[in-house]
This record gives structure tokens, sequence and C-alpha cells, in this order.
């Protein structure tokens, strides 16, 4: 028996990766996190599954199902949204397994701050503007931010932001951004990226408080930085006609030789 932990993806039912619905197939068991991910997934799970939605349900409970089946040597999915690698509650989950000696597996899914660049059409990082991405949030009730992870000591590096879980805190955001990134910089909410009713509203630090409306709650994603929308920008040198790289040796005196 093995729990597999799946990243379901950021809303699209086929966002799913290959393998994370080929096991979702083979679990008698699905254990889902109802708010976020959507019941198309649910779709791969075989005839006859149990199938459990954990939003009501606390962690002792989880693991208590989790138990169960294990005790009658089922496998189990054990979906949540997005990737697992960020606010997943996936941790406190494997510790409890890892004492109760559970096997488990971990399956990625795309996050959604790809999907929300997808949405924007937007490649996140550009030559001469920005070369890093900070996946950050505001504090909540659930988890408080480490001392120093603070938005304005992100902002002060230049990189791009993919604010998490705080357009309930935008004002407070705008407040903190615009002294580092300039009144003018550009900004984009994605609210639910990739679903259905996928909404997105362009702006900049000063103009988006008022273009969001009040439906945009919990499952908004913030994105602040220069290459938001941008066309002025270098073309990077790996597809230059005069850059010489292992897959393309240029000159009598090529870099990678070997590949020649």
């Amino acid at each position: 028996m093995t729990v597999h932990f799946i990243g379901a993806g950021p809303g699209a039912p086929d966002l799913l990766t290959l393998r994370g619905r080929d096991l979702i197939a083979a679990c008698p068991v699905c254990l889902y996190a109802g708010s976020l991910v959507p019941e198309g997934v649910l779709a791969h799970c075989p005839p006859g599954a149990r199938i459990v939605n954990t939003a009501p349900l606390s962690l002792d409970e989880i693991i208590a199902e989790i138990a169960a089946a294990h005790a009658d040597g089922k496998d189990v999915a054990r979906l949540h949204s997005g990737d697992l690698a960020i606010w997943s509650a996936m941790g406190e989950q494997l510790r409890r397994l890892r004492a109760l000696a559970i096997p488990y597996t971990v399956t990625p899914g795309v996050p959604s701050f790809s999907a929300a660049a997808a949405a924007l059409e937007t490649e996140l990082t550009l030559p001469g503007l920005a070369q890093s991405v900070v996946l950050t949030r505001t504090p909540g009730r659930a988890s408080a931010m480490p001392e120093g992870e603070q938005l304005a000591a992100f902002a002060a590096t230049g990189a791009v932001l993919a604010i998490h879980l705080s357009i309930h805190l935008l004002g407070k955001v705008v407040a903190e951004l615009t002294p580092h990134y300039g009144a003018d910089c550009p900004v984009a909410i994605v609210w639910r990226a990739s679903w259905p009713d996928q909404r997105i509203v362009r702006g900049t630090l000063a103009t988006l408080d008022a273009a969001v409306g009040t439906e945009m709650e919990r499952t908004a994603l913030i994105l602040v930085g220069k290459t938001l929308g941008a066309a002025d920008f270098a073309e990077s040198r790996l597809y230059a006609a005069d850059y010489d790289r292992r897959y393309r040796p240029l000159g009598a005196d090529p870099r990678f030789p070997e590949a020649s």
C-alpha cells in the first residue's frame, strides 16, 4: 500500500500530468482538497473508488482515512491543487506518515504561477529586465511569515514577484511595493488561473487597486514586475547566430569541440 501525493494542477482538469492521471486511475481511495481541486480531475478515479473531500477535515481525520486505507491494503491518491512544493500542507502529512511507517510518493503538478503566466502570455524572466521570480505571500492566520521574508525585502531585488494568498490585502501590497518598483510598474492579477471563469486584470501599482472587483478573492495571484507585457528588452544570447554553444559549435576553436 502506498499513498501517492499528487499535484492536481491549477484548475483545468487537462493540466494534470500523465503520471498523476495514471496514479489516480490505479488508486481505490482518493482524498482531495475539494475547495480547490476541480471535480473533473476525479473523473479519472476507478469505478467504485472511495472519494473523500478533505476540505472539512482536520489533519487527524485525514491521517485516520489514510491509516484505514493502509490497514485495508488500498493505495491512496492524495490530491492537492497546484504543485505540492509550496503551501500544500503536504509536509505535515508526510511527517505523520513517516511516524506510522506508511509509504508514500510525490508527483509534482503545474503550479498556479505558471498557469497565470501562460494566461498572460508572458515570459516572466526577460534579459535585462528580470532573471528571478520570487514566490511569496503575506502573513495569514494559517501561517505567519518568518522574520526577513517581507515584501519590501524581496522588492528591493527588482525580481518579479508572484504573490499568493494576498488579494484581500491588495492595498497593503501596493503600499509596500510602490517605493521599490515605482507607481508605473506593471502588475497583473489572475483570478482562478486556467478555470473556465478565469479573469485577468492588468494595470500598474498606481491603478490596480481601483481596477479590482470585490469578487476577486482567495484564488487570485498578484504578479508584479517589469517583464509583464514588456516589449522593449534585449534578446538572449542563446539563439544568437554568433553564439558558440554545445549543440552548435562555431569557429576554428569552438568551446565544446567534442560536440562538433
